[in-house]
């Protein structure tokens, strides 16, 4: 009986007919090519690489910093993130060999790389965006503005909390102080014996510990204390711990605003927030002035709902589409009216009731603490809603109504209306749009934390992964000859004398 075929591979004693150059390796829609081209149009001295300035210095030469930018995003489209594998990919990977022209910096020097040139790579997201917008790829008109957890480098339990501190502080001043007792009720039995057996180093040893550990909380209090956080790491200060529909972890909360001709993100930000209810108009805004417009539409989740985040946007001219929680559902629920069921008059500036009697304004207006929003109260006279039909769903136990207007009323107002029409349809728009970026990220990438330690490390790092994440979407989109051809048009035009 004849055994089944399977290929067979060329001995790897055989002589190979390989090609002689590298470059014949390196397809002519290589990604890498495209890489090579855009990084060779960037004054990297003007964007603030450490070593780009050219000059001399003593001993030995330094690996050029568009090399190493090279190395970092061809790795990050890789998946490739550690130094010591991005190492290891330029003695063995021929695109890479290409890429860097047969360089091998060690994965202290890659790694150097990326931990001091933090604000340097996001000037270079930047450019890259702004390259994005001559390409005409970046439509202006509409974005998404979604936030994501991404872990930090640094373990649940290097965050430690301010009731944390306090309670082990109080632990440790008990300890020294039983400590000292213990001290002296031995000093009062061991009076008198020879000096060899009246010593007590293990006591005393425990207490300069002790004492040490709470300097230590003590300095972590203090700087709790100065900054206004209740809780830190000890492993990255900024980092903090998350928590958002289950998921908990130590990290950032990353922003990310994404145009929607191309699903390009235009601005992105790292904050250590643990919600996104402060971040809507510090994105929308940044994201308005990368593209250059008068007027904006942007979309996103309920979590970004605030009044005076919306107000900002408003007086920006940035329309914006947020769903509006429902505070009155419990009340609803138990077939009670909701300020949701009296209706604002704004001629007269009286609130209109169910049962058809208006509500004047009373009291000063008061801005709530926290928030500082400035609210009037509205309110019909006390005893004026005992003969009232609707007094059982209506009254509260204190027998007058009252109903509270934001001085952002009429911006929400404005809001709901729109979504009543839109809000659909723009939600299904949103998700689309920039839940896709992340998904992209996290998956295709294969990223889901940082390997740096600090805001300006990290952000710079982010920047990795946004420029990675837009050069394929460009690629895509134009094709790698389309993209270079452009690219040495960018390039003859720089170095053009003016």
């Amino acid at each position: 009986m004849v055994g089944r075929r399977y290929k067979q591979g060329t001995a790897r004693g055989y002589e190979a007919r390989l090609p002689r150059r590298i470059e014949d390796f390196v397809g002519a829609d290589n990604p890498v090519r495209a890489i090579d081209a855009y990084v060779a149009t960037l004054d990297l001295a003007a964007l603030g690489f450490v070593n780009a300035g050219g000059a001399l210095r003593c001993g030995q030469p330094a690996f050029a910093p568009a090399a190493l930018l090279k190395l970092y995003i061809a790795g990050y489209l890789d998946r490739v993130h550690s130094s010591r594998r991005l190492a290891r990919e330029c003695r063995r990977n021929l695109e890479f060999m290409w890429l860097l022209e047969g360089l091998t910096p060690g994965y202290r020097t890659i790694a150097a790389f990326r931990q001091f040139n933090g604000p340097a790579l996001r000037a270079v997201c930047k450019d890259f965006i702004l390259l994005c917008k001559d390409l005409d790829l970046l439509g202006g008109e509409e974005i998404g503005i979604d936030g994501a957890f991404f872990n930090a480098s640094a373990s649940d339990a290097s965050v430690i909390t301010k009731t944390t501190l306090e309670r082990r502080l109080k632990q440790i001043e008990c300890d020294i102080a039983a400590y000292h007792q213990d001290l002296e009720t031995q000093d009062a039995q061991e009076r008198g014996l020879p000096e060899d057996l009246s010593k007590t180093p293990e006591l005393a040893a425990k207490i300069v510990k002790l004492q040490a550990r709470q300097a230590q909380h003590a300095a972590l209090l203090k700087q709790l204390a100065d900054s206004g956080d209740t809780q830190i790491s000890r492993t990255d200060p900024d980092a903090r711990a998350l928590r958002k529909g289950g998921q908990q972890l130590v990290g950032y909360n990353v922003q990310d605003c994404v145009d929607g001709k191309h699903r390009l993100i235009v601005h992105d930000e790292v904050t250590n927030a643990g919600n996104d209810t402060q971040q809507l108009a510090p994105q929308a805004l940044a994201a308005k002035a990368v593209l250059a417009v008068e007027k904006l539409t942007a979309a996103a989740d309920a979590g970004y709902f605030n009044e005076a985040q919306l107000a900002a946007c408003a007086q920006a001219n940035i329309t914006v589409y947020v769903p509006v929680p429902d505070y009155a559902q419990g009340l609803t629920a138990q077939g009670r009216l909701s300020g949701a069921n009296f209706q604002y008059l704004p001629d007269t500036d009286v609130y209109l009731c169910p049962g058809k009697q208006e509500l004047h304004q009373y009291g000063t207006p008061h801005r709530r603490a926290g928030t500082g929003t400035l609210y009037t109260r509205y309110s019909r006279p006390p005893g004026a809603c005992q003969d009232c039909p609707l007094k059982a769903s209506c009254l509260p136990a204190s027998g007058r109504r009252q109903v509270e207007r934001s001085e952002h009323a009429p911006v929400v107002d404005a809001l709901r209306q729109r979504m009543a029409t839109e809000g659909p349809a723009r939600m299904r728009q949103r998700a689309g749009l920039v839940e896709h970026p992340f998904g992209t990220l996290k998956r295709w990438f294969g990223w889901d934390h940082f390997l740096v330690r600090g805001f300006e490390k990290v952000w710079g790092e982010m920047s990795l992964m946004v420029l990675g994440y837009n050069l394929t979407r460009v690629i895509h989109i134009l094709g790698v000859q389309a993209f270079r051809d452009y690219c040495a048009q960018r390039l003859s035009s720089r170095l053009l004398p003016i």
